[in-house]
């Protein structure tokens, strides 16, 4: 086994990528999501949209959004009242959704600060566990798919929302070119900080290809998993069912 874990294109022991992820997210929380609307032409909204429609909250589910900090996945599964928990390993993601929370008057929430791949939450204590352009950034995914399967119940459900290779010809190499050329240039003009953009550009490229990732949920004890690519794959929504 390796003892070194991908940050961006770098290889760095595993200790020391949770710090530098962490000094990453506490450096861009503020202007996260103005960033997503800029980085992506306010696409992200429809991929979280369509996202939340497949995993189908219901009203009184216990749900565990991880890596869920500015909240935006918890808002959108909140009106069918559900009962969301929002985890995140920084606080100062977490600390930026309580904020937007308060602004709208949202006060069912539950945050707790969590490192997915250690979960303090009981075995078989909730129904669904979604996690949205979160799992790219955990240190040991393997760890993190894992403790999804233990904290669902039989029956659950499991949803991630990623970025992940596109296939659509001509497009990749478009992307490729924005991605690594503009992303930091934006960040920079916007979050002040051109470096965290780079790496979260750099993380999307070191990510499992669709059907490996596939297989890493499946080899974490999930069943009937499936994949559905969105643009070709430069967005995909992973599935799976705890039995």
């Amino acid at each position: 086994m390796s003892d070194t874990v991908s940050f961006g294109y770098e290889d760095v022991a595993p200790e020391e990528k949770e710090g530098r992820v962490g000094a990453v997210f506490s450096s861009v929380a503020r202007k996260y999501d103005i960033m997503n609307d800029a980085m992506s032409g306010g696409m992200h909204r429809l991929w979280k949209d369509k996202f939340v429609r497949r995993v189908k909250p219901r009203e009184g589910e216990q749900i565990l959004d991880m890596a869920g900090g500015t909240g935006d996945i918890a808002f959108r599964m909140e009106r069918a009242g559900a009962r969301i928990t929002v985890s995140d390993i920084n606080q100062d993601m977490l600390d930026v959704g309580i904020e937007r929370a308060m602004e709208r008057g949202i006060d069912t929430l539950v945050w707790s600060r969590q490192n997915a791949e250690e979960l303090t939450f009981p075995d078989r204590f909730f129904d669904a566990y979604t996690i949205a352009f979160g799992i790219r950034n955990v240190t040991h995914i393997d760890k993190a798919l894992a403790e999804a399967h233990r904290v669902l119940k039989y029956g659950g459900r499991f949803y991630c929302l990623e970025f992940s290779t596109t296939e659509w010809p001509g497009f990749k190499d478009i992307y490729d070119a924005y991605s690594h050329k503009l992303v930091p240039k934006i960040g920079s003009m916007i979050a002040g900080d051109a470096e965290s953009y780079r790496y979260l550009v750099e993380s999307i490229r070191r990510f499992p290809p669709m059907p490996e990732f596939e297989a890493m949920i499946r080899t974490a004890g999930f069943r009937h998993t499936r994949v559905e690519p969105i643009m070709g794959g430069l967005v995909a929504i992973h599935s799976g069912w705890k039995v």
